[in-house]
């Protein structure tokens, strides 16, 4: 039997992307769409880029009561993904020029309900709509998707099985208790047992509660978050599930960031063996931003979320001092994010021209420049669920400068200073501890330091390029999660709709056998 995957997402690339999730929930659902086996759908926001993306759709079902009013569920195809997708188009709702905030930053008053909604019509996908495939699983990832579990609470239906993916639990769609009529949600769901948290509704509190199984998307983010330190604020919540949660480390779509074929790099591909064209890319880096071309500068590159948990206020103390300290480094910033930040950075460009630039914004084959033609990727993070950034920025042999925590403790391989210089001829990239500005100059000194001994940062480059992250690593896992969840049905028998026990039912992952849940260990060179 076909094992059939509802994935509810609020991004998708390219369909819509912000940052890594949609990165994430694409490369997942391409590499578990297996023809015959396992059937990904797509399901997002109908937002105009979205429309865009997506091949023909048709009109396949009116939904009405949702939160924000009517809306019709659109059915086509993504090309460029080879998957099929359900778009819910609502344009009061979704017809904007972000996803989740406006031009200036501030997040749009109504994003309960433009998610409430997004779930609402999942449910009723899980539950069945005459001409649209039933889903066996709903993956609901992230908040934006977190109320799917509880809406199938609501409707007291055991299946389909819901998985919810925690890829930041920082973000956690928290809005005003009074809304939950509007949004559908029922006051026997609004206590501190359900969606309730500190007289608030919390969407994501709300999934934890609610879903079959929860996976987290690397081993040390997993532990991190039972901690108050991470937890921020769910980490009793998340302990009472403890039983019921793996992790899964995420990967990326290798045949996107590609050094040897990167469709944004025509004609510059280049491997392990010939890397010649990584200087061709590093000279039309410099050119693009403005900074002085130099074969010997030390290009040390940022792209991400120009935000306090990437660490843009510490880069921002920290890069002068480094900038004054070593001649041969030059800095470009790729990205968007707090405004006082953009401007800190952007007065760190006029400061340094030549040798500091600044791109506010982002564009796909902007990153992939970056990441190609840079020396070294600076990736400060107070907490970082996964880091798919320095994973990209491997793959093209540029080293990585990371904080040790999250998904980056368990991916970027460093023996550590008191190790030796011989020792970093295994590593993959620099660690650090701490998110104070001498911490993170210490480690840009470690970094330029290492690349002055050219045979150990080749080492370094060749180790990094051959770590194998791609997603076919993580998918038979989520495989093999699913199985437990949803064991194997005869043909055309339909999943029974029989009462749900509430949130306190006995743990479903002691049941399915998901105890001792082993992550993989990735291969190293």
């Amino acid at each position: 039997m076909i094992l059939n995957i509802l994935a509810v997402s609020a991004e998708a690339f390219p369909l819509a992307k912000t940052g890594g999730l949609g990165d994430a929930v694409s490369g997942l659902c391409r590499a578990l769409h297996r023809p015959g086996h396992t059937h990904v759908t797509l399901m997002l926001p109908a937002y105009p880029a979205a429309l865009e993306q997506a091949g023909p759709l048709h009109e396949c079902a009116r939904l009405e009561g949702l939160a924000g009013g009517t809306a019709t569920l659109l059915a086509g195809t993504v090309p460029s993904l080879g998957l099929p997708v359900l778009l819910l188009r609502n344009d009061a709702l979704y017809r904007r020029d972000g996803l989740y905030a406006d031009a200036e930053g501030n997040e749009y008053p109504d994003n309960a309900v433009r998610f409430a909604a997004l779930a609402q019509a999942a449910a009723r996908v899980a539950w069945g709509i005459p001409g649209v495939q039933r889903p066996d699983i709903v993956h609901a990832h992230d908040w934006h998707a977190a109320l799917v579990p509880l809406y199938l609470r609501q409707m007291r239906a055991d299946e389909p099985k819901t998985l919810l993916t925690l890829h930041n639990i920082a973000f956690q769609g928290v809005f005003p208790l009074d809304l939950a009529p509007a949004l559908g949600i029922r006051q026997s769901f609004c206590t501190s047992d359900c969606a309730e948290f500190w007289g608030r509704l919390n969407f994501l509190k709300a999934g934890i509660r609610h879903a079959d199984l929860i996976s987290v998307v690397s081993r040390t983010y997993a532990r991190e978050i039972l901690t108050p330190a991470f937890g921020c604020g769910l980490e009793g919540v998340l302990a009472d599930r403890a039983d019921d949660s793996i992790s899964i480390p995420n990967g990326i779509d290798v045949s996107v960031w590609n050094p040897q074929a990167d469709e944004y790099l025509p004609g510059l591909g280049f491997s392990i063996g010939r890397m010649e064209n990584k200087a061709v890319c590093k000279r039309r880096l410099q050119e693009r931003f403005g900074l002085t071309p130099d074969p010997a500068a030390a290009v040390m590159a940022l792209g991400s979320r120009v935000t306090r948990q990437k660490m843009a206020d510490v880069a921002a103390q920290a890069l002068p001092g480094a900038l004054e300290a070593h001649p041969e480094l030059q800095v470009c910033i790729l990205g968007r994010g707090e405004k006082p930040l953009e401007a800190a950075l952007q007065d760190l460009g006029r400061r340094y021209p030549g040798r500091c630039a600044v791109h506010v914004g982002f564009q796909e084959p902007e990153a992939h420049l970056l990441h190609a033609g840079a020396d070294i990727l600076l990736h400060g993070s107070r907490f970082e669920p996964f880091g798919l950034t320095p994973l990209y920025a491997m793959r093209y042999g540029t080293i990585p400068i990371g904080s040790r925590v999250g998904g980056m403790a368990d991916t970027i391989r460093d023996p550590g200073a008191p190790r030796g210089l011989e020792s970093m001829r295994q590593a993959t990239g620099v660690l650090f501890d701490g998110d104070s500005a001498a911490d993170m100059a210490a480690a840009i000194d470690r970094a330029l330091a290492l690349r002055r001994h050219p045979d150990i940062w080749q080492a370094m480059q060749r180790n990094a390029m051959r770590t194998d992250f791609s997603w076919s690593r993580a998918a038979p896992l989520y495989l093999r999660a699913y199985r437990a969840l949803c064991p194997r049905r005869p043909a055309g028998v339909p999943a029974a709709r029989v009462p749900a026990v509430g949130p306190k039912e006995e743990s479903r992952g002691r049941r399915a056998g998901l105890l001792g849940y082993a992550d993989p260990a990735w291969t190293r060179p």
